[in-house]
Protein backbone atom coordinates (compact mmCIF):
# COMPACT_ATOMS: atom_id res chain seq x y z
CA UNK A 1 0.00 0.00 0.00
CA UNK A 2 1.18 3.15 -0.52
CA UNK A 3 2.01 5.75 1.72
CA UNK A 4 1.33 9.40 0.27
CA UNK A 5 3.21 11.08 2.87
CA UNK A 6 6.54 9.61 2.04
CA UNK A 7 5.74 9.70 -1.42
CA UNK A 8 5.87 13.25 -1.24
CA UNK A 9 8.92 13.79 0.42
CA UNK A 10 10.30 11.45 -2.08
CA UNK A 11 9.33 13.83 -4.44
CA UNK A 12 10.73 16.97 -2.75
CA UNK A 13 14.22 15.29 -1.91
CA UNK A 14 14.37 13.61 -5.10
CA UNK A 15 14.22 17.20 -7.08
CA UNK A 16 16.74 18.58 -4.69
CA UNK A 17 19.63 16.45 -4.58
CA UNK A 18 22.60 16.74 -2.12
CA UNK A 19 21.68 20.50 -2.01
CA UNK A 20 23.85 21.45 1.07
CA UNK A 21 21.64 22.93 3.79
CA UNK A 22 22.91 24.76 7.19
CA UNK A 23 21.94 23.55 10.75
CA UNK A 24 18.72 25.11 12.38
CA UNK A 25 19.48 27.89 14.77
CA UNK A 26 18.99 25.92 17.42
CA UNK A 27 21.73 23.79 17.08
CA UNK A 28 23.79 25.94 15.59
CA UNK A 29 23.61 28.66 18.28
CA UNK A 30 23.70 25.86 21.12
CA UNK A 31 26.60 23.13 20.18
CA UNK A 32 28.39 24.51 23.63
CA UNK A 33 25.60 22.97 25.48
CA UNK A 34 26.70 19.13 23.70
CA UNK A 35 28.02 16.14 25.99
CA UNK A 36 31.58 15.58 24.78
CA UNK A 37 30.39 12.28 23.23
CA UNK A 38 27.22 10.04 23.24
CA UNK A 39 24.48 8.96 21.15
CA UNK A 40 22.03 11.16 19.02
CA UNK A 41 18.97 10.88 17.12
CA UNK A 42 17.28 13.27 14.89
CA UNK A 43 13.29 12.90 13.85
CA UNK A 44 12.14 13.89 10.21
CA UNK A 45 15.73 14.66 9.31
CA UNK A 46 15.29 15.62 5.94
CA UNK A 47 18.93 16.02 4.54
CA UNK A 48 20.06 15.98 8.39
CA UNK A 49 21.89 19.38 8.49
CA UNK A 50 21.32 19.24 12.18
CA UNK A 51 23.06 15.39 12.56
CA UNK A 52 26.14 16.23 10.42
CA UNK A 53 26.70 19.58 12.88
CA UNK A 54 26.08 17.49 15.76
CA UNK A 55 28.53 14.94 14.34
CA UNK A 56 31.28 17.13 13.59
CA UNK A 57 31.08 18.23 17.30
CA UNK A 58 31.60 14.66 18.41
CA UNK A 59 28.20 12.65 18.90
CA UNK A 60 27.42 9.38 17.10
CA UNK A 61 23.94 10.43 15.33
CA UNK A 62 20.91 8.23 13.65
CA UNK A 63 19.16 10.18 11.55
CA UNK A 64 15.60 9.23 10.74
CA UNK A 65 13.14 10.37 7.58
CA UNK A 66 10.19 8.87 6.11
CA UNK A 67 11.72 9.25 2.46
CA UNK A 68 14.15 6.73 1.63
CA UNK A 69 15.32 8.86 -0.96
CA UNK A 70 16.65 11.43 1.68
CA UNK A 71 17.95 8.80 3.79
CA UNK A 72 20.00 7.37 0.53
CA UNK A 73 21.32 10.84 0.49
CA UNK A 74 22.14 11.10 3.84
CA UNK A 75 23.84 8.20 4.04
CA UNK A 76 25.97 8.43 0.54
CA UNK A 77 27.07 12.22 2.60
CA UNK A 78 27.95 10.61 5.85
CA UNK A 79 30.26 8.43 4.10
CA UNK A 80 32.28 10.95 1.83
CA UNK A 81 32.72 13.02 5.00
CA UNK A 82 33.36 10.07 6.94
CA UNK A 83 31.08 11.20 9.70
CA UNK A 84 28.86 9.03 12.12
CA UNK A 85 25.47 10.07 10.61
CA UNK A 86 23.67 6.78 10.38
CA UNK A 87 20.47 7.47 8.07
CA UNK A 88 16.78 4.87 8.50
CA UNK A 89 13.81 5.43 6.79
CA UNK A 90 11.08 5.36 9.05
CA UNK A 91 8.08 6.40 10.36
CA UNK A 92 8.24 7.98 13.65
CA UNK A 93 4.90 8.22 14.39
CA UNK A 94 4.14 4.03 13.78
CA UNK A 95 7.84 3.54 15.11
CA UNK A 96 8.80 5.83 17.37
CA UNK A 97 12.51 5.21 19.17
CA UNK A 98 13.37 2.92 21.99
CA UNK A 99 12.97 4.18 25.33
CA UNK A 100 15.83 5.09 27.29
CA UNK A 101 18.64 5.23 24.45
CA UNK A 102 19.73 8.59 23.30
CA UNK A 103 21.90 11.41 25.30
CA UNK A 104 20.85 14.18 22.57
CA UNK A 105 17.00 14.11 20.21
CA UNK A 106 16.67 16.96 17.82
CA UNK A 107 13.76 18.01 15.62
CA UNK A 108 12.60 20.57 13.29
CA UNK A 109 10.26 21.74 11.19
CA UNK A 110 8.38 19.05 12.25
CA UNK A 111 5.69 18.97 14.53
CA UNK A 112 3.37 15.61 15.71
CA UNK A 113 2.60 16.04 19.40
CA UNK A 114 1.13 12.52 19.69
CA UNK A 115 5.17 11.28 19.67
CA UNK A 116 6.56 13.85 22.18
CA UNK A 117 5.88 11.19 25.57
CA UNK A 118 8.20 8.60 23.37
CA UNK A 119 10.42 11.18 22.74
CA UNK A 120 10.69 12.11 26.29
CA UNK A 121 10.46 8.50 26.88
CA UNK A 122 13.74 7.54 24.54
CA UNK A 123 16.26 10.27 26.17
CA UNK A 124 18.45 9.07 28.99
CA UNK A 125 18.26 10.54 32.33
CA UNK A 126 20.15 14.08 32.02
CA UNK A 127 19.77 13.90 28.02
CA UNK A 128 18.95 16.91 25.98
CA UNK A 129 16.27 17.80 23.55
CA UNK A 130 17.40 20.67 20.59
CA UNK A 131 13.12 21.68 19.17
CA UNK A 132 12.70 24.04 16.56
CA UNK A 133 9.53 24.66 14.64
CA UNK A 134 6.74 27.18 13.68
CA UNK A 135 4.31 29.20 15.46
CA UNK A 136 1.07 30.17 14.96
CA UNK A 137 1.90 33.98 15.22
CA UNK A 138 3.36 34.83 12.88
CA UNK A 139 4.85 38.21 11.18
CA UNK A 140 5.27 36.49 7.38
CA UNK A 141 4.16 33.83 5.59
CA UNK A 142 6.09 29.97 5.44
CA UNK A 143 5.48 27.11 6.43
CA UNK A 144 2.59 24.41 7.33
CA UNK A 145 -0.94 26.07 6.04
CA UNK A 146 -2.41 23.75 8.72
CA UNK A 147 -2.26 25.35 12.17
CA UNK A 148 -2.26 22.04 13.75
CA UNK A 149 1.55 21.72 12.62
CA UNK A 150 2.09 25.00 14.10
CA UNK A 151 2.72 25.55 17.75
CA UNK A 152 0.52 28.00 19.92
CA UNK A 153 2.08 30.68 22.26
CA UNK A 154 4.37 28.94 24.43
CA UNK A 155 3.06 25.49 23.71
CA UNK A 156 6.75 23.82 23.49
CA UNK A 157 7.58 24.88 26.78
CA UNK A 158 4.18 23.02 27.42
CA UNK A 159 5.26 19.66 25.73
CA UNK A 160 8.32 19.68 27.36
CA UNK A 161 6.77 20.68 30.76
CA UNK A 162 9.43 18.77 33.65
CA UNK A 163 12.52 19.19 31.74
CA UNK A 164 14.65 22.35 32.92
CA UNK A 165 14.68 24.79 30.23
CA UNK A 166 18.27 26.05 29.14
CA UNK A 167 17.26 27.97 26.12
CA UNK A 168 13.85 29.12 24.48
CA UNK A 169 12.96 31.84 21.90
CA UNK A 170 9.62 32.62 20.61
CA UNK A 171 9.54 36.08 20.05
CA UNK A 172 6.02 36.41 18.67
CA UNK A 173 5.20 39.95 17.16
CA UNK A 174 6.62 42.04 19.94
CA UNK A 175 8.71 45.35 19.13
CA UNK A 176 10.12 45.63 15.94
CA UNK A 177 9.32 42.61 13.70
CA UNK A 178 11.67 43.27 10.93
CA UNK A 179 14.51 41.45 13.52
CA UNK A 180 15.20 38.96 15.97
CA UNK A 181 14.06 35.40 16.20
CA UNK A 182 10.51 35.60 14.64
CA UNK A 183 7.93 33.03 13.11
CA UNK A 184 9.07 29.68 14.98
CA UNK A 185 9.89 28.88 18.32
CA UNK A 186 13.09 26.96 19.71
CA UNK A 187 13.71 24.99 22.98
CA UNK A 188 16.80 23.28 24.58
CA UNK A 189 15.44 21.50 27.73
CA UNK A 190 17.08 18.59 29.84
CA UNK A 191 15.92 15.24 31.01
CA UNK A 192 15.79 15.33 34.91
CA UNK A 193 18.63 13.13 36.21
CA UNK A 194 16.25 11.93 38.76
CA UNK A 195 12.08 11.03 37.79
CA UNK A 196 9.85 13.54 40.38
CA UNK A 197 7.39 11.23 41.92
CA UNK A 198 3.86 11.13 40.70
Amino acid sequence: MSDPTREKWDRIYSQSREQAVPAMAVVDENLHLLPESGTGLELACGLAANSFALAEAGLSMEAWDISPVAVEQVNRRAAELGLSVKGEARDVVSRPPEQGRYDLVVVSHFLDRSIVPAIKACLKPGGLVFYQTFTRTRVSEGGPGNPDFRLADNELLQLFDGFKVLVYREEGVQGNTAKGFRNEAMLVAQKPTVQSPS
